[in-house]
């Protein structure tokens, strides 16, 4: 069953006096943080003897108890010293204007904490002694110290993080301390492997990993306030460029890592989906899960989308008898923290989402479990619709009420819900170069940045090696929400490949110049709903790759990840099929070999068919609420 309900357009920030917007905010922010609370550093002991460094700020009002709210990183707890403030506590400040102690740890081997870090530290389901620590009891022992020593504490914890602060709130809730009582992991990741960050589906994301591990997984040899300088030596401001020119990945570590970066090594030597990522996601264990859980992602999260959905279909799998809830918004990374959120790029969302998450739903929650406030009763899954841009609110993700159904890809570049008639086989093909690859973005830029979640995409339409699949036009809304899988039938005259599948939303010719970006025109707009890539030699397993057969038509069906969205009537669907998109994802050679250790020679062209007729039907399955 679902509930929609409309915000309207005239909310504005203002309206939650904590997020005024104005070049003074922060400012007055700072100053209400240091008028009101006072902080102390500790060294918290773990169990085996290591001591985490943990900042506490405590309400200088001593009158009454209050909850912690409790997070923990590996991005530092920082800025260091007993003098020296946060200009902001907390998920909001409307928690620190609310009264709350807020605590925040560096964890095990970041920062100023002692001992080793290891990135998404495995957990440990049978401990046999104080030696076998994880991040969940690095939690439950920093927890238990907190509620017996900080003063005017009233026994009840909350934890929250985003990103890979997210992860460490996902562990707290394995094994969890009585005393927590509500955890709200946000756009944790999950799987580095399978969905987040570092690879989709077995393919390697290459820009955004290595820029991130040239600091992230640089070298800490003891404790310090500072972190390790990220690459800047790119010498130009074109990603393409540079990433085309370092030629294949094991470039990397020969001109610029210098077998230095832990993590990179890592990666490097772990290229399937083996013990070391099984054991790094906290899926399989989160079973007999006790604090409230709310989980929140974007649907335009450049980094971690698939770690929300995953972290609460875990959840929900298990039958927790605690609250399990969704939340999904039309968010970057991390964005609900900040601003209005009532657009992206070109796309308006016509109301202000990230005011209202903060107070309607996150500051709700929290209040409720921790402070006794009214139960705000949540939806199972409270999403936003882009499209319609409506919230929803569903007792079930994804929605009981959606049907499955297949849009087929028909020869000459159709689409439809309607199978393809032709019995015999049918086929539209490209070939990919290694050489040229199909770029990910149409902007010239060295840092990935969020854009291309929603960018115009008829700059790849237009390519001779990206396939086009339309739509007729629509003639009353058809909307999706829940799971999207993309089915292929394909064939190569290589033995790997890549497959990018891309669904569109095509505005009419006449759609409104409403972009918030002013000049733009908005007729024949191609904006990405959801795009995703899979390598193929993972199509049977992602532990065991096989080679395909050149000239056999191979099945290969992936996971796109969910969406929530609706296509107007008077619009039409689009699908793109692709086999690069660059430098956001590695080149596969389109030969079957390591591809980390691949040499120049390795790359060729292939010739790719997508086969569409004979029983060999590509197209993508999608859970559907309404349709033609």
């Amino acid at each position: 069953m679902k509930q929609t309900f409309f915000l309207s357009a005239a909310l504005s920030v203002m309206s939650f006096g904590g997020f005024a917007q104005g070049p003074s905010q922060g400012v007055l922010d700072a100053r209400y943080i240091q008028e009101n609370y006072t902080k102390v550093e500790k060294q918290i002991p773990m169990r085996d003897g290591i001591k985490l460094h943990t900042v506490i700020y405590s309400p200088k009002d001593q009158q009454k108890k209050y909850p912690i709210m409790f997070d923990r990183t590996p991005y530092s707890a920082g800025p260091y010293g007993q003098e020296t403030f946060k200009n902001s506590l907390g998920p909001s400040m409307l928690f620190a204007k609310e009264g709350y102690i807020f605590v925040y740890q560096d964890v095990r081997g970041r920062y100023l904490s002692e001992g080793d870090f290891v990135a998404n530290r495995p957990y440990i389901a049978n401990k046999k002694n104080k030696k076998d620590i994880d991040e969940s009891s690095d939690s439950y022992d920093t927890i238990d110290w907190l509620v017996k020593n900080v003063p005017g504490n009233n026994g009840k914890v909350g934890t929250w993080g985003i990103s890979a602060p997210g992860f460490y709130t996902t562990m707290t809730a394995i094994d969890a301390h009585p005393a927590l009582k509500a955890a709200s992991p946000q756009a944790p990741v999950t799987d580095w492997f399978m969905g987040d960050d570092r690879h989709h589906n077995g393919a390697f994301f290459l820009m955004g990993t290595f820029s991130f591990l040239s600091y992230y997984g640089a070298a800490r040899p003891e404790p310090t306030p500072d972190h390790a300088a990220s690459f800047n030596g790119y010498g130009t401001a074109d990603a393409y460029s540079f990433y085309k020119e370092l030629g294949p990945l094991k470039n990397a570590n020969d001109r610029y890592f210098k077998g230095q970066n832990k993590i990179w090594n890592e990666m490097m030597d772990n290229p399937d989906y083996t013990e070391f990522w099984q054991a790094r996601t906290p899926v399989p264990h989160l079973k007999k899960i006790k604090p409230a859980i709310m989980t929140v992602g974007g649907w335009f999260d450049q980094e971690d989308l698939y770690g929300p959905l995953k972290t609460f279909s875990g959840i929900e799998e298990n039958k927790p008898k605690s609250p399990n809830h969704l939340v999904m918004g039309p968010w970057t990374h991390g964005s609900w923290t900040r601003g209005d959120n009532s657009f992206l790029g070109n796309v308006r969302f016509n109301s202000a989402t990230g005011p209202y998450y903060r107070q309607e739903i996150e500051f709700a929650f929290f209040n409720h479990y921790l402070k006794g406030t009214a139960n705000p009763e949540l939806a199972k899954a409270t999403i936003f619709e882009t499209g319609s841009n409506t919230w929803i609110k569903y007792d079930s993700w994804p929605p009981a009420e959606a049907k499955t159904k297949k849009l087929y890809f028909h020869p000459g570049g159709k689409l439809s819900f309607d199978e393809p008639s032709a019995k015999a086989d049918k086929y539209d093909e490209y070939i990919s170069d290694p050489e040229n690859p199909v770029p990910y973005t149409n902007q010239i830029r060295i840092d990935r940045g969020a854009d291309y979640m929603y960018e115009d995409q008829r700059f790849a339409s237009r390519r001779p090696d990206v396939l086009v699949y339309r739509s007729e036009i629509l003639t009353e809304d058809v909307t999706i929400s829940g799971k999207l899988l993309a089915d292929l039938y394909v064939s190569t005259t290589g033995t790997d490949a890549d497959f990018i599948v891309k669904l569109i939303d095509v505005y009419p010719g006449d759609a409104p110049d409403d972009s918030p970006i002013a000049g733009t025109r908005m007729g024949g707009f191609e904006q990405l709903v959801r795009g995703e890539v899979m390598r193929a030699k993972y199509r049977n397993s992602f532990s065991a790759p096989e080679a395909l057969e050149p000239g056999k038509t191979t099945a290969v069906k992936f996971d796109m990840q969910d969406a929530a969205h609706c296509f107007k009537k008077g619009h039409r669907i689009m699908v793109q099929v692709q086999s690069s998109w660059f430098p956001l994802v590695d080149r596969n050679p389109q030969k079957f070999v390591n591809i980390y250790k691949a040499d120049e020679k390795d790359f060729q062209k292939a010739t790719i068919r997508i086969h569409s007729g004979a029983g060999q039907q590509s197209g993508i399955i999608m859970d559907v609420i309404s349709s033609k």
